[in-house]
């Protein structure tokens, strides 16, 4: 077996690479384009790479989806059994039985069978704190590594406050777990340009953040070929300029088929008892139905609406390879410069509790405005800083600083580029395993299997 580490440097494309990524260019020659999938987003297209499968098999059907049985929307749930193809650490194993995977904050990192598993995991105290966190098999390696390195930053991962830190956090942990096991397949998540790109678009002034990912991949790539690894280089999706949200839910509430619970002065989705109802992940959305009478009337309603580019029926979602019983009866694909938005309230006085704050998980759907500081914040470092020391004290807090302001948001993905140069890529150390320009998404797998196995 030939040992191989593989970088996910999420957001980078082809158009992206340049005069200020001279360490990616160096794999520039062994590259091809990648073909993504529908949704083109983080959880769908790595559980592809990793099964070679479409999401009509793996059930991976986007970063969230409604969980019928529990009557939820869930984002960004962690277990891997959610997976429900065989992956490629259990097919090399196949292959050989000393195979070793180590996985490094690619997702569904929790009850896992990898060898080895960082991935980012907050504690929530029974007093309203969250605290930067991560979960690690075995234990002991969150304890070294939060000794050694600082505690995961998780508020430099995810929101306003994001940075090269959690990337390069999470370098430093696979260069340690590389050091410690020499696992023969290393995966490695590196998010940093994926925010910057969703915040100011891929024409916005993303020279810092290209070269602070470029000088990070520099790092990583060096070392692990000093020390004998094969080197793959991939990335997810590429994010194109956007310049118009679109509301999917209030369409669907002026319609009459959301319902909504109203605590406190605030309005909540109710999604069992709405007849339809949206959820929202960047550029797609899954429409759910309850009644199958209805779907005609409800893909009727959004056939036409500005920015709604798709509406895939059954026989749409068997075409897209998203025919399974996690999707929506319908989903919704918008244009090149859309995206979809999981706001259902008309009035942000109502808007529910959560809206304004940074809460992946109680959100019925995908918030990229979690990454801005809300604008008519007078002071908001102050503001900060007060909330701030109310927890330090003890005191029960909450930091409302995410805008409801969707038009703030200038780059989405999820929708399959027009052009391959705005899309995903490949790029290899060993450009001779490469036998195409373009490649499937879900041939990705058998390619690093390829890496691994082939002399």
């Amino acid at each position: 077996m030939k040992r191989t580490v593989v970088l996910d440097v999420v957001g980078l494309t082809r158009k992206l690479l340049g005069d200020r990524t001279p360490h990616l260019n160096t794999l520039a020659a062994g590259s091809a384009d990648i073909r993504a999938i529908t949704p083109a987003v983080t959880c769908s297209m790595q559980a592809t790479y990793l099964t070679g499968r479409l999401p009509s098999e793996h059930g991976i059907v986007g970063n969230g989806w409604y969980f019928r049985d529990l009557g939820e929307v869930m984002f960004w749930r962690q277990s891997n059994r959610l997976v429900q193809s065989e992956k490629i650490w259990q097919s090399a194993r196949k292959r050989d039985a000393s195979f070793t995977c180590a996985n490094s904050f690619w997702w569904y990192n929790m009850v896992t069978d990898v060898d080895w598993a960082v991935t980012p995991r907050p504690l929530y105290c029974v007093d309203g704190k969250k605290l930067p966190d991560c979960y690690s098999i075995p234990p002991e390696l969150r304890e070294r590594f939060n000794r050694e390195f600082g505690q995961f930053p998780l508020f430099q991962f995810w929101g306003p406050a994001t940075s090269i830190a959690s990337s390069d956090w999470i370098g430093r942990a696979a260069m340690a777990i590389e050091e410690q096991y020499r696992p023969t397949l290393h995966l490695v998540y590196l998010p940093h340009l994926d925010y910057i790109l969703q915040k100011v678009g891929p024409d916005g002034d993303i020279t810092r953040n290209l070269e602070e990912v470029d000088s990070l991949c520099g790092r990583l790539i060096g070392f692990f070929r000093d020390r004998g690894c094969r080197v793959v280089v991939l990335s997810e999706y590429g994010i194109t300029g956007v310049n118009r949200p679109v509301h999917p839910n209030r369409i669907l509430r002026e319609a009459g088929y959301l319902s909504l619970k109203v605590d406190l002065g605030r309005e909540y989705l109710d999604p069992g008892p709405s007849r339809a109802f949206a959820v929202a992940d960047h550029q797609i959305a899954h429409v759910y139905v309850n009644k199958a009478e209805d779907i005609p009337a409800v893909q009727e309603l959004f056939t036409g609406i500005p920015g709604v580019e798709r509406v895939l029926d059954a026989e749409g979602k068997r075409a897209y390879g998203l025919d399974h019983e996690r999707s929506g009866e319908l989903v919704l694909i918008a244009d090149r410069e859309s995206w979809f938005t999981y706001y259902f309230w008309n009035d942000d006085l109502r808007a529910p509790d959560y809206a304004r704050t940074v809460n992946i998980h109680a959100k019925p759907g995908y918030d990229p405005c979690e990454l801005f500081l809300d604008p008519d914040i007078t002071l908001p470092k102050a503001k900060i800083a007060w909330m701030l020391l109310r927890k330090f004290l003890g005191f029960r807090y909450l930091m409302e600083l995410t805008p409801l302001d969707a038009t703030l948001v200038k780059g989405s993905h999820g929708r399959v580029t027009d052009r391959s140069d705005e899309g995903p890529i490949f790029m290899t150390s060993e450009p001779a395993l490469l036998d195409a320009p373009v490649i499937a998404a879900q041939d990705v797998h058998n390619l690093l299997l390829r890496h691994l196995f082939s002399t």
